[in-house]
């Protein structure tokens, strides 16, 4: 037995002493295949750091005896369950305490990092003395609390910028970025960098005989934190944060600056003020609904099998989508085929993904790798080996229906065969397909590279293997799949639909595309419909429209009536309601004295809402929560609000039909409340 520990047994810690006098000490935590600091860990480690307090040996290595990472920060759970009873703080003070202890500990500590490292793994390896990553590409170490609308609270926000001085830390905890194991090494969070083999008795040898931080480093870590430097930096990180968040919608990072700003005095100072500020932000809506999509991100990651039996991809339509689709596809391990009517559209397709690769692959040497999986193919000889073809050409039924007359006799037995169509009903393209079975909706968003949802789109006929494949498919490429009927729009365009042609016709009436677009964002979304549709395309969106608007029975404004010429399309021609410059729009100056109507966010947001409700009125997915899912990550909308379903919960159905209704008075029956307002599932839990 090792001294101090005798006669103690524990659930998720193992002790073990090597011959050099350093004891490793592995968590494996009970019963989960991942690591996560969950209450009863942390009792057991604060009583373990009490033992070895008291019987110091020479060193001690904290290591992850999981294969898959070392550990993925705090049970979300249970931190979920502590906010809903009120307890949150308890749980807080536990964390720091527990670390504090381990830095407290009278014998040098090491972290040993293999593989993730988030949140509360990151915190306890700052608590102790050294840290030892290997280089392992798995190996990311981060602090992605301000992602659920908290900052880290265990002491991260205490140790880190002490450590690899405030610029440096405040980036990473603003952003929730993580960083390789080298990248780590160059800021001074990781002491070395060593093989995987090697860790463990790198992380021994450390704690024998030590190291010494570059001065640089150690300098940089006390200058940006006294008194002067911390109310230089603070208004600028403020300023940098407000470029991309507002506080009202997302607290934390603010929070973090400012309790950063004023705090001083020991460590125990800086930790309650840490406590203090996170409890209260644990509180707040914003930090809630954060939590609950994060929970509906791990559903939809749920979803999908291992099993998807695809080697080969074939995507037909080298336009932006087809060809991104096809990039991203081999970007993800994938060999792919990619065709087209004129060679000249399949190399401007290619031109594209060796953008792509340029910007995902930092390593220049495996570029060719990569690159090498996409193929040019004129003649679609792909069709004949893939696993997968995914049919990306225009968004016209009978072209569709022609293709797949071409495609499907020369498909293998076991080939699936999908549509991108963003808004076709899949009976009007189920016609003459031989294998219904095999046959589905494949819906991507655009830019495919950022948009992390995909739509799975099922008929009637559709065997259920082939939506495990492709949800199982989804993941292999990194995506969440959601599940819809292959009713007209799906899920995400017929929520999105109103919301963008209620902006149109504003804008037909005169009120200012900048006005329009502020009026949305300030709601939470993540651009304004102007610009969107702009980003969309407004051909893409005139097709989407003649589907749409006369399944909601939707007026079409005469901006969205007729297809644009080439050149006036939008973002990708340069110039739509908007003019574009490399890649941005250029805007027009509002006149300063232009008052917005006051109804103007009603006007917008209150259509998406309608359409939500009626969407999961009729089924269109199977739950409230599935919905709210594919709305946030199919279109942006405004995760710290939950999506459109919690929104209505938090805000209440009733004052949402009765503004609803003041507008249908005033405006006319766009906003006829539309079937599903009655529902227990807009009523809070």
């Amino acid at each position: 037995m090792i001294a101090g520990l005798d006669g103690l047994r524990f659930s998720h810690w193992q002790a073990e002493a090597r011959p050099d006098g350093v004891v490793v000490l592995s968590f494996d935590r009970a019963g989960e295949s991942v690591n996560t600091f969950s209450q009863d860990v942390l009792i057991e480690l604060e009583a373990l750091a009490e033992r070895l307090a008291l019987d110091p040996p020479k060193g001690l290595v904290i290591r992850s005896a999981k294969a898959k990472g070392f550990i993925a920060g705090a049970d979300i759970r249970e931190f979920q369950a502590f906010d809903e009873k009120g307890t949150i703080g308890d749980s807080i003070r536990r964390g720091q305490q527990a670390f504090q202890r381990i830095a407290e500990l009278p014998c040098p500590t090491v972290a040993a990092i293999h593989g993730f490292c988030m949140g509360g793994g990151t915190e306890i390896s700052l608590a102790c003395r050294y840290r030892v990553a290997s280089n392992d590409p798995s190996t990311r170490i981060g602090l992605p609390e301000v992602k659920l609308g908290i900052y880290p609270g265990w002491g991260g926000s205490v140790r880190l910028p002490r450590l690899v001085g405030a610029p440096a830390a405040m980036d990473m905890m603003l952003t929730g970025r993580t960083l390789s194991a080298s990248a780590a090494k160059a800021i001074g969070l990781v002491d070395k960098v060593v093989e995987p083999a090697l860790l463990v008795d790198a992380a021994a040898a450390l704690a024998l005989h030590g190291t010494q931080r570059a001065f640089k480093q150690r300098f940089l870590g006390w200058i940006t934190n006294t008194w002067p430097a911390r109310q230089m930096l603070a208004p600028m990180l403020v300023k940098q944060v407000a470029r991309k968040a507002r506080k009202d919608h997302y607290p934390a990072p603010f929070a973090l600056i400012e309790t950063w700003r004023r705090s001083g005095g020991g460590t125990q100072a800086l930790l309650a003020a840490e406590r203090k500020s996170v409890v209260k932000l644990a509180s707040t809506p914003t930090a809630r609904n954060l939590t609950r999509v994060f929970f509906l991100q791990e559903r939809l990651k749920g979803l999908a099998g291992k099993d998807h039996g695809v080697k080969q991809v074939h995507v037909v339509g080298a336009g932006v989508m087809g060809g991104d689709i096809a990039a991203w596809s081999a970007y993800k391990g994938f060999e792919v085929t990619l065709q087209d009517r004129e060679q000249k559209f399949i190399d401007g397709a290619m031109t594209r993904a060796q953008e792509l690769f340029a910007k995902k692959i930092k390593d220049e040497s495996k570029r060719p790798e990569v690159s090498a999986r996409l193929k040019s193919d004129l003649g679609g000889d792909g069709v004949a080996t893939a696993d997968l073809v995914i049919e990306a050409i225009i968004e016209q039924a009978e072209a569709k229906r022609d293709l797949y007359a071409q495609v499907e006799p020369k498909l293998r037995a076991d080939a699936l065969l999908t549509t991108n169509t963003s808004s076709i009903p899949l009976t009007e393209l189920l016609e003459h397909i031989q294998r219904p079975a095999q046959f589905a909706g494949l819906h991507y968003f655009n830019p495919v590279a950022l948009m992390p949802l995909v739509e799975i789109i099922h008929h009637d006929a559709m065997a259920p293997e082939t939506e495990k494949r492709l949800a199982a498919f989804c993941k292999a490429i990194d995506k969440l799949p959601v599940p819809v009927a292959g009713t007209p729009g799906f899920l995400v365009n017929r929520v999105l639909f109103p919301y963008m042609l209620e902006a149109v016709t504003a804008y037909s009436e005169g009120i200012p595309g900048p006005v329009i677009d502020k009026a949305a964002v300030k709601f939470g979304m993540p651009m304004g419909p102007i610009e969107l549709i702009d980003t969309v395309g407004l051909d893409v969106a005139v097709g989407v429209g003649k589907e749409l608007a006369p399944f909601l029975g939707l007026p079409i404004p005469a901006a969205l009536n007729e297809t644009p010429p080439v050149g006036k399309r939008g973002r990708k021609d340069g110039q739509g309601l908007y003019a574009w410059e490399n890649g941005k729009a250029k805007k027009p100056d509002v006149p300063k004295d232009y008052k917005a109507p006051e109804d103007l966010e009603d006007r917008l947001l209150l259509p998406l809402l309608n359409e939500a409700v009626a969407a999961l009125h009729d089924g269109v997915v199977a739950d409230a929560d599935l919905l709210d899912a594919g709305v946030i990550f199919g279109t942006g909308f405004a995760p710290f609000r939950g999506g459109p379903i919690q929104y209505i919960r938090e805000t209440g159905a009733e004052a949402l039909l009765e503004k609803l209704k003041a507008l249908q008075a005033k405006y006319g029956e766009r906003f006829a409340p539309r079937p599903g307002w009655d529902s227990p599932a807009l009523r809070r839990p």
